[in-house]
C-alpha cells in the first residue's frame, strides 16, 4: 500500500529530474509552489552545493588527505600544488561559473515556456549537476602552473558586476523592509512594526558609529594611513548624507514612507564594504591583520619548505558569504516584477494559476511570458561564482610560487568604489521620483 502510494511522488521526481517536467511537480504539496520561483531555488541550491565544496577544498583536514593520498593530483596529472587549498577554490568556482555562463547562452531569448528551451530551463535537474560537476573536474585537469593568475584578473571583473547587482538587491531589500513595516503600522497600528522601526533604527545607527569608530581606530592610524583615514570619513559622512537626504521635505513629498530604516540598511553595508576594503590593505602599518593572517599550511612533502599551502577564512569572508547567501535566497524568492532588478531585467511575473498539476498546487505560471529573465539570471549566478571565488582568497593575489596569496591594492579601490555607488544608488531612487515626477519607480 505504501509503495502505491509513494508511486506518484516518485514519478514526479524521477520526471523531476530526468526529464523535462518542471521541478514545481516535486513541490505539489507545498502552497502556491510555481515554476519560477522553484526553478530559481533549485539553481540556488546547485550554486550553494558548489560553494560548499570549494569551502570542503579549504579545509587543513581535507587537504592533508588529498597530499597524502595522491589520488586526485596523480588521476589528473597534475601538481598537488596546483590543485588543492584556494587552488582548488578556483578551479571549483571556475567550473560553477562556466555552467552558469553555459546556461546564459542557451537561454538567451526564451520569452515563455511555449519554447522549447523552457524544458532545460525547468528540469532535467539530474543531468544538470552531472554537468556542472563535469565542467568542475575538468578544471581539475588543467595542468598549468599559472591558471590561478588569469582567474584571479576575470573573479575580480566578475565579482565588482555581482557586488552591483548585490547592491540593487540591498536598496530594493531596504525599500521593501522599510515600506512593509510603514504600511503595516499605518493600516493595523502596529504596536510591533513600530518598536521594530524604532529598535531597528536607532539600534542600527549606534551599530554603524561602533564599526565605524572600529574600522577606523584599527585600520586608519599609523604612518602613511592617510588614504585609510580618507575613506572612513568620507563614507561615515556619506552616510550621514544619504540618511538626512532620506528624510528631506523634497524626498518626503513624492515619497512619505520614506524614513531612517532605508539608510540604516544601506550605511551599514557602506561601511561593511569599508572595512572589507582595509582589510586587503597591503600597507601593514594600517593592517595588522596582514602581519596575521590565519593561515594553516600543509607541507607537500617535498624537499622545499615553502611549498605549503595557505588556507584564508578570515571573519570578514564568512561575513562576506552569508551576506551572498541572503542576496541569493531573496534574488531566487523574491517577484522578478516587483524589484528593481526585475524592472532591469524585463521580468514579467504573471500570478495567474494557469495549470493544475495532479490536484495539486503547482502550476506553469509562464505560459503568457517568463517571470524572469533566463539568460540574465544566469549571468547574476555566473557573477555570483566568481564572487564567490574572490571571497574565498579573501581577493588576495597568489605568489609567483602560487603557494601564498598577498593583499591586492586593485581590491581595495573595488570595495571602496562599491561603496559610493552604493551610496549613489539608494540616492538616486530617492531623487529620480524629483527630477521624473511622470515616470512610475
Amino acid at each position: 500500500m505504501g509503495a502505491l502510494l509513494a508511486a506518484p511522488f516518485c514519478a514526479a521526481s524521477a520526471a523531476c529530474c530526468f526529464g523535462s517536467a518542471a521541478c514545481s511537480l516535486c513541490c505539489s504539496a507545498c502552497p502556491g509552489a510555481k515554476n519560477s520561483t522553484t526553478t530559481r531555488i533549485m539553481y540556488a541550491l546547485m550554486l550553494i552545493s558548489a560553494t560548499f565544496i570549494a569551502i570542503m577544498m579549504l579545509l587543513p583536514g581535507v587537504q592533508q588527505k588529498l597530499v597524502d593520498n595522491k589520488w586526485l593530483c596523480d588521476y589528473a596529472g597534475v601538481n598537488c600544488q596546483h590543485a588543492i587549498g584556494y587552488q582548488a577554490v578556483y578551479r571549483v568556482c571556475a567550473g560553477a561559473a562556466s555552467f552558469f555562463f553555459l546556461m546564459m547562452l542557451l537561454m538567451f531569448g526564451v520569452s515563455s515556456s511555449q519554447d522549447g528551451r523552457s524544458s532545460i530551463q525547468n528540469g532535467f535537474w539530474f543531468f544538470k549537476y552531472l554537468l556542472m560537476f563535469g565542467i568542475i573536474a575538468g578544471y581539475f585537469f588543467i595542468g598549468s602552473e599559472s591558471l590561478a593568475t588569469p582567474l584571479m584578473y576575470i573573479g575580480m571583473l566578475g565579482a565588482f558586476l555581482f557586488i552591483l547587482i548585490q547592491l540593487i538587491l540591498i536598496v530594493d531589500f531596504a525599500h521593501g523592509l522599510a515600506e512593509s513595516w510603514v504600511a503595516q503600522y499605518e493600516d493595523n497600528d502596529s504596536r510591533a512594526c513600530y518598536v521594530g522601526l524604532l529598535v531597528t533604527t536607532f539600534g542600527g545607527f549606534l551599530l554603524c558609529l561602533v564599526a565605524a569608530g572600529y574600522v577606523f581606530v584599527n585600520y586608519a592610524i599609523g604612518d602613511g594611513c592617510g588614504l585609510p583615514k580618507f575613506f572612513v570619513i568620507l563614507n561615515v559622512l556619506i552616510c550621514i548624507a544619504i540618511s538626512l537626504l532620506s528624510v528631506s521635505p523634497m524626498v518626503q513629498e513624492v515619497m512619505p514612507r520614506s524614513g531612517l530604516l532605508q539608510p540604516v540598511v544601506i550605511s551599514g553595508y557602506i561601511i561593511y564594504l569599508t572595512w572589507s576594503a582595509l582589510l586587503s590593505n597591503p600597507n601593514e602599518s594600517c593592517n595588522p591583520t596582514v602581519a596575521n593572517i590565519t593561515q594553516s599550511s600543509i607541507s607537500t612533502g617535498t624537499a622545499n619548505k615553502d611549498d605549503s599551502f595557505v588556507t584564508p577564512m578570515p571573519v570578514h569572508s564568512l561575513i562576506s558569504l552569508l551576506i551572498w547567501l541572503v542576496c541569493l535566497v531573496y534574488a531566487s524568492i523574491r517577484n522578478s516584477s516587483n524589484t528593481s532588478l526585475g524592472k532591469i531585467t524585463g521580468g514579467n511575473e504573471e500570478n495567474v494559476q494557469l495549470n493544475d498539476v495532479e490536484g495539486g498546487k503547482a502550476w506553469d505560471n509562464e505560459e503568457e511570458g517568463v517571470a524572469y529573465s533566463y539568460s540574465f539570471f544566469h549571468f547574476m549566478f555566473c557573477l555570483a561564482s566568481l564572487y564567490v571565488m574572490m571571497t574565498l582568497t579573501s581577493w588576495y593575489h597568489p605568489d609567483s610560487d602560487l603557494a601564498h596569496l598577498n593583499s591586492n591594492m586593485a581590491s581595495v579601490w573595488i570595495k571602496i568604489f562599491s561603496s559610493w555607488i552604493c551610496a549613489g544608488l539608494y540616492s538616486w531612487t530617492l531623487v529620480a521620483p524629483i527630477i521624473f515626477p511622470d515616470r512610475e519607480f
